[in-house]
């Protein structure tokens, strides 16, 4: 890959992870409008179909084994109510708190959970990096103000939830070989919203009468922005300069939700959750470089 590819990939890679950030905002937005259930179907149902020309356009094929699809199943039940915590969470607290702990968690989850699935032990690098890393989450859950109204809130429970479920859907998704990860990702956001339909959606509630510029605008932008282009581009980057590179523009997701939901939703920006956010992003940082030793019989 020529220098100017790659100076394109990190430039259109900016702009998702802004949008990735961004997404938090919306989510907070649009949470006045419909119920965390409606806000699944909406997103997840017209981002399947802005998908499609994409793939199109890529040349996939649509076509599905039988294993890709039961994985896929599984990956949509995992997501349904990882996006309904997530949705919660935002909605009781701060976009801000969630752009930042739930995207830091979820490194930090995946890993420990990688290590116990592979039965391997964690090497000391490892687990001061982890370490570190929990003490960056307790100063973002205002641990240490001993105010337990503050600590035991219902939406950091939320957001904890939602990043346990997270590594979850990508476990399961790595399992799948046969198929594109963005067709994985196409079939994944249809069985999602015909589930969520099925079981938790009354249509007959949802106020469209009360849908005006200002929902429209954030739901274009949720959907096109941060779900259909920025996991377009996150796919790309992964494929053609690694996971790893790509991986490292994620440290810009909770920095990008903290600073516009200062700007537009007026969140205050408190000084815990800026060092707790370092601290995190430190943490995942040394964990990329992942490296296991197995455990002795």
């Amino acid at each position: 890959m020529t220098q100017t590819n790659k100076t394109l990939f990190y430039i259109l890679m900016l702009v998702a992870m802004f949008a990735w950030g961004a997404a938090w905002i919306n989510t907070k937005i649009l949470t006045s409008y419909v119920n965390e259930f409606e806000l699944i179907f909406i997103r997840y149902s017209l981002t399947t179909l802005s998908m499609i020309p994409i793939i199109l356009y890529l040349k996939k094929s649509f076509h599905i084994d039988l294993r890709s699809l039961f994985l896929v199943f599984l990956s949509a039940v995992v997501l349904l109510f990882c996006m309904k915590y997530s949705i919660l969470g935002t909605k009781l607290g701060t976009a801000s708190l969630g752009g930042a702990l739930v995207t830091v968690l979820i490194p930090i989850n995946t890993f420990i959970f990688l290590s116990f699935l592979n039965k391997k032990t964690i090497q000391k690098k490892d687990a001061l990096a982890l370490s570190l890393g929990a003490f960056g989450v307790l100063i973002m859950l205002n641990v240490f103000s001993l105010n337990t109204k503050d600590i035991f809130t219902l939406y950091n429970l939320y957001f904890v939830l939602a990043a346990l479920l997270w590594p979850l859907i990508s476990i399961i998704s790595s399992k799948s070989k046969r198929i594109s990860p963005i067709v994985y990702t196409f079939y994944l956001y249809l069985i999602t919203s015909i589930l969520d339909a099925v079981f938790f959606v009354d249509f007959k509630t949802i106020k469209t009468e009360d849908f005006d510029t200002v929902f429209y605008l954030n739901m274009t932008i949720i959907i096109l922005a941060a779900t259909t282009f920025g996991n377009t581009i996150y796919f790309l980057c992964i494929e053609k300069l690694g996971a790893k590179e790509a991986n490292s523009f994620i440290f810009l997701v909770p920095f990008s939700a903290i600073s516009l939901g200062a700007i537009f939703l007026d969140e205050s920006i408190s000084i815990s959750i800026i060092i707790g956010t370092i601290l995190t992003l430190i943490a995942v940082k040394l964990l990329n470089n992942i490296s296991f030793k197995r455990k002795k019989k």
